[in-house]
């Protein structure tokens, strides 16, 4: 080991910069996994640390359109320090127009916890009676300053400040429109809230031992049975956000992985160059005695110096990720990332990088152990010998450890399996797409022309890199197919996401009484507006096949029907924009027990069948159905649709409002809802085009991210170009060199050049487009459920202009072969 140290590096000294696009692969790859986890971690602790201040305490109580009872508020009031809030949907008028706005009504404990800051020239710390604190998005969208007055509801209210900090903002949900913060008192004046109103009471606890939380809230919620009761604590705050979170960074984390794939065949690529070029000094050792396991050794050692010094250089980068982000674009973030050093994620891409190091410099090194002496007395380009039994086993158990470990360290491990095997089927299939391309080239006749028979030969002649160019191409041209596939469905699902037969308004707690004139306004003011009316109500499912859903210890991640409440409603007749998939919808005159319909994807989820049972709770009310029939719903339409929906009948019973879509022109927008507040305060009326915004606002985040992450891999990728071209810079030298002597000129070598790029990237253009837009599919479609709407041109464009790089970054490689010198060539022949 003495020797092999003392000879790797004094040779490392002398020749080590052939290295570099090794260290610049596994920098690219480490710093993508370790800054994607880094940063993904620091958001997660960000909301662990302030899990009781986003939640309010510790313990919330929530229920849907009431508030608690005497009894209930003794009962929470025992168990600790109680606030009570309400939150519900507004709409907000001034003089210069109106705004649809998320309303809180608080007491006066709250918040329990943190401090509500309001703007420097609040007349007030709080709001009390007639008074209200708003969001400054609110005050610069209706011109309103502080001492002014605004109209909510049925009241109007001055304006005592504006919101800086709302401590617990993250822990009330998404919300729709900007915050406004009234106390009860004021709530009441507004007269928001009527018999049916859609509105959430929350009741947060703060306890004298908050390590007993779980155990209060499932207590309290026991001691009201079927009353609607849910709990939550504060390491469940955020619950939304957080999910979001995970399932965004698990995303990234795979499009790290396939950065690290890429830069893997980088790392072939260089180590395979570099060693080509020790072939001489290997077998000058092989000739003063040097075993083969000590020459594995020198180039081993060399190669982990180096490759520890990239590695260590990505490890620093990832590890400081969180402070770049929160320094760029820190306020873009939902909550401050914690910052801190989070030796997980580290450790993690540290140990990928060096398995994939390993696995990919493999053959490499074993093609240099077995260089013969005599290469002394020869040095012809000839074909690589195949990697024994014992290096493919030790490539399998490589590939093996990097599958295990990238799938026990993802949050979606079913998820994170499919894409490394499918990675790893990819990886395989384009190394066996080469050799077909080897073997036809062999077998096609030769063509005429001498500059294209070259071209054509030096794709499959003894020497060729031909594996490694169409693994590294391949992968290079997907990625860059299903990133253009998923940015364009994303910026389509933002054009589209307004279709042309979408209402122009939802108005919410409509009373049944207020129908027949809500209409007569609407058509007064635009006529021949059509309005869609179906009575709604909140409710959650409590039971599933008599199994209560607190009882069920996991809960599928699709199954978002059973997170919290969701808006229902009963019909006789098939929704419109629904079709029956499984059983049939009950008679319009049915009067029996309660039936039920699911949307079917959500059924899927549950396991749920035609004739199966579920309870849904509503008001305090448990109520037993059966399913009758399963729906698809075609949600594009933005109408009025629910994934439950009750046989008319029992459920009529419990106060409800009406819930209506308006289609009226967009020039009405104006009159339409200054009309409907001056005669209907207590109606919401929200714009469609405020909901595409939010939903807007989210999928920008989420391209922003997706282009961040493409643009590390798209840097591996041109890397492992630059390592294919170098791999084969001492085989084109040769080249050069002979074509030179036979009278060939410059401009002739480099069109044979281009003429073998230009032929190879066409035939991987082809593989690349299938392969990237199946990808891209999965990830648009099944990832982030959205529909799936590439721009083909743009798409085109991409995969041209990669064509494009692929030709001018093998051209730039053959510059130095081109400059080469026949007699200096000559000598080392």
């Amino acid at each position: 080991m003495t020797i092999a140290w003392r000879l790797a590096l004094r040779d490392l000294r002398r020749g080590g910069g052939g290295l570099i696009l090794l260290a610049l692969c596994l920098f690219l790859g480490t710093a993508a996994l370790a800054g994607i986890g880094s940063l993904s971690a620091s958001l997660i602790a960000a909301l662990d640390a302030q899990g009781r201040t986003i939640l309010g305490g510790d313990v919330e109580l929530r229920v849907s359109q009431r508030r608690a009872t005497v009894d209930e508020l003794a009962a929470f009031a025992g168990a600790g320090t109680l606030s009570e809030s309400l939150s519900m949907r507004g709409m907000a008028h001034s003089d210069t127009g109106d705004a649809l706005v998320d309303v809180r009504a608080v007491d006066q404990r709250w918040p329990l916890l943190g401090k509500l800051k309001l703007a420097p020239g609040a007349t007030a710390a709080m709001p009390a009676g007639r008074q209200v604190a708003i969001a400054p998005a609110l005050a610069d969208r209706l011109r309103l300053r502080v001492g002014d007055t605004m109209r909510l509801g049925a009241a109007d209210l001055r304006v005592i400040g504006l919101i800086a900090d709302e401590p617990d903002r993250l822990g009330a949900g998404f919300a729709l429109g900007p915050p406004v913060i009234v106390d009860l008192a004021g709530l009441d004046a507004t007269r928001l809230v009527q018999p049916g109103s859609l509105y959430e009471s929350r009741y947060r606890l703060l306890l004298a031992w908050p390590d007993r939380a779980e155990a209060v809230g499932k207590r309290l919620v026991a001691r009201f049975p079927g009353q609607g009761w849910s709990s939550r604590t504060s390491d469940r705050a955020a619950t939304g956000l957080r999910r979001a979170i995970t399932q965004l960074g698990q995303f990234l984390l795979l499009v790290g992985l396939a950065a690290l794939a890429i830069a893997g065949v980088g790392v072939g690529s260089g180590v395979a160059a570099y060693l080509g070029a020790k072939t001489r000094i290997i077998a000058t050792l092989k000739v003063l005695g040097a075993q083969s396991r000590t020459i594995a050794t020198i180039f081993l050692l060399q190669l982990g110096i180096v490759a520890a010094v990239g590695i260590t250089a990505g490890l620093l980068l990832g590890a400081g990720v969180p402070w770049i982000v929160a320094t760029v674009a820190g306020d873009a973030l939902p909550v401050p990332p914690a910052l801190a050093v989070y030796p997980a994620p580290l450790a993690t891409a540290a140990v990928l990088a060096i398995l994939a190091a390993l696995l990919f410099a493999l053959p490499a090194l074993a093609r240099a152990r077995r260089v013969p002496a005599a290469t002394l007395l020869r040095d012809v380009v000839g074909s690589a010998a195949r990697p024994s039994r014992r290096v493919v086993g030790t490539m399998l158990l490589l590939v093996g450890a990097i599958m295990a470990l990238a799938v026990l360290t993802a949050a979606d491990r079913m998820l994170a399996l499919g894409f490394v095997a499918a990675v790893t089927a990819l990886i395989v299939l384009l190394w066996g797409i080469g050799v077909l391309i080897r073997l036809a080239l062999k077998r096609l006749p030769r063509p005429r022309h001498p500059l294209v028979r070259l071209a054509v030969t030096n794709l499959y002649r003894p020497g060729s890199q031909i594996d490694r160019l169409v693994v590294a191409l391949g992968l290079g041209f997907s990625l860059f197919v299903a990133l253009a596939v998923i940015d364009t469905s994303l910026a389509a699902e933002l054009s589209d996401a307004a279709p042309a037969k979408a209402p122009r308004f939802f108005a919410i707690d409509l009373q049944p009484a207020d129908a027949a004139r809500f209409r007569s306004i609407i058509a007064g003011v635009a006529p021949g507006t059509r309005i869609e009316a179906v009575p709604s109500l909140r409710g959650s499912i409590s039971a599933v096949k008599d199994v209560p859903v607190a009882s069920m210890k996991a809960v599928p991640e699709a199954a978002w029907v059973l997170r919290g409440d969701r808006t229902l409603t009963w019909s006789a007749t098939l929704p419109p924009r629904n079709v029956v998939t499984a059983g049939k919808w009950w008679p319009a005159d049915y009067q029996g027990p309660p039936l039920v319909s699911i949307e079917d994807r959500a059924a899927a989820a549950l396991d749920l069948k035609v004739g199966d049972r579920i309870t849904v709770s509503v008001l305090g009310v448990d109520i037993p159905a059966r399913i009758a029939a399963l729906r698809t719903i075609d949600w594009g339409g933005l109408g009025l649709n629910f994934a439950i929906v009750f046989s008319p009948g029992y459920i009529e019973e419990a106060p409800y409002a009406l819930l209506a879509s308006v289609y009226s022109p967009a020039s009405r927008d104006g009159l339409v809802t200054r009309r409907i507040a001056s005669a209907l305060p207590s109606v919401t009326m929200i714009r469609v085009g405020d909901v595409i915004a939010q939903i807007g606002d989210v999928l920008r985040q989420v391209a922003l991210a997706i282009r961040v992450a493409g643009a590390v891999t798209v840097a591996a990728g041109i890397a492992v170009l630059v390592g294919a071209v170098a791999a084969s810079g001492r085989a084109r030298r040769y080249d050069a060199i002979i074509l030179k002597l036979l009278g060939g000129t410059s401009r002739q070598v480099l069109a044979v050049q281009a003429a073998e790029y230009a032929l190879l990237a066409m035939v991987l253009g082809s593989v690349a487009v299938a392969v990237g837009s199946a990808a891209g599919w999965y990830v648009v479609v099944q990832v982030f459920d959205l529909g799936f709407a590439p721009d083909w041109a743009t798409v085109a464009l991409t995969l041209g202009a990669a064509m494009a790089i692929t030709l001018a970054i093998g051209l730039l490689g053959s510059l130095p072969a081109l400059r080469s010198r026949p007699a200096a060539m000559l000598r080392d022949l």
